[in-house]
């Protein structure tokens, strides 16, 4: 018998990570790969799997602890004679291949070759392949890394396909995330400038936008950085590039540089995403942005135009607002933020009246 420690392993640029759930307690018996304590960073949670079958002797942490790289989660009494018994149980949950074949009956075997030979559209591709896997997940956002990191965890041979450099999707690198941290600095604008009202007045804040800019970047940078780690931590592969179906089981990816690979897969999630459309009537011009170009801070203009009250729309208005923009807003539709409860969006709209110089309903 030998005792392992488990330890947090690499998750990234993150500290001081929360325990938020135990799994297994003193006594109990695990197989290697059994999750043993979950993690949960800002954007993701993580189980952290025992490194080997055995026995566990003792726990390092409790629900509510935080911890970061290195930490003890617990003991493992590693014992040969346990691992026999277990072994017949992880063949059926580890794999989806595995579970097709564990009835004997011949009418389940049969039609397993039947798509390649018989449904030729099953199965066009004859190349070569360069990865195969279990489960592909098209789309490294919110949900495509939730899907692969819930995969891993239950044993699937994972790969994590995404068109541009960082995982993440548009919530993490030019969406929610980058918009409430421009948020929160509006919002400490807006606060101190009515504090003036309870007779605390301050300056006028100076606006350095390239040190804004640096501090959003730096939020996003943490959170695609652990999202990484918590990859790598599950085995999960990641393929850089956009991919396209070959056929029902391949999917060829093209990287920016030209490269292309096949990957072979048994199962598929796409999360695809979003992005903002291009109107139109929109002339190409450098002073128009979508919200992605807003995001960028690439300047602080004295008047702006934010075509669209929904819930991106008012966002940007905000962030630009509170940095010194005179802000119209023009929306097609009989309320700002329409699918809000009205009750909620008529107080907001009545604020936002006085903020900004004017904000146009039912208008094209």
């Amino acid at each position: 018998m030998s005792t392992i420690e488990v330890k947090v392993p690499d998750i990234g640029d993150f500290t001081d990570v929360p325990v938020i759930e135990i799994l297994v307690k003193p006594g109990d018996t695990v197989k290697a790969e059994d999750s043993l304590v979950t993690l949960e960073s800002d954007k993701a949670t993580m189980d952290v799997p025992a490194p080997a079958a055995g026995v566990v002797k003792s726990l390092g942490v409790k629900v509510g602890d935080k911890v970061s790289e290195g930490a003890l989660l617990l003991t493992l009494e590693t014992a040969a004679a346990e691992a026999p018994p277990a072994q017949p149980a992880v063949p059926a949950p580890a794999s989806a291949a595995a579970a097709k074949p564990q009835p004997t009956s011949q009418p389940v075997r049969q039609p397993a070759p039947a798509p390649t030979a018989a449904a030729g559209s099953a199965d066009d591709y004859r190349g070569a392949v360069d990865i195969e896997c279990q489960m592909v997940v098209i789309g490294a956002g919110p949900g495509g890394y939730s899907g692969a990191f819930r995969a891993a965890d239950l044993g699937l041979k994972t790969v994590l396909i995404e068109r541009y450099p960082k995982l993440g999707g548009v919530c993490l690198n030019v969406g929610c995330i980058p918009s409430k941290a421009l948020l929160h600095a509006a919002k400490v604008i807006d606060e101190a400038e009515e504090m003036s009202h309870f007779g605390v007045s301050f300056g006028k804040p100076a606006i350095d936008l390239e040190r804004l800019r640096g501090w959003k970047e730096s939020v996003i940078g943490k959170l695609t950085g652990g999202l990484s780690g918590l990859a790598k931590q599950r085995k999960v592969s990641i393929v850089t590039g956009v991919a396209r179906f070959v056929d029902a089981h391949h999917v060829e990816v093209s990287a920016a540089d030209g490269k292309k690979q096949v990957v072979k897969f048994e199962h598929c999630i796409i999360a695809a995403g979003s992005q903002a459309v291009k109107l139109p009537f929109i002339p190409d011009d450098p002073r128009v942005v979508d919200s992605t170009g807003a995001l960028e801070l690439g300047g602080l203009p004295k008047h702006m135009l934010v075509i669209g009250g929904g819930i991106i729309g008012m966002e940007m208005a905000q962030v630009y607002s509170a940095l010194g923009a005179k802000i119209t807003v023009v929306e097609m539709l009989d309320q700002l933020m329409t699918g809000a409860d009205p009750d909620l969006v008529r107080p907001f709209a009545r604020r936002m009246e006085k903020r900004y110089e004017k904000i146009m309903l039912k208008t094209r």
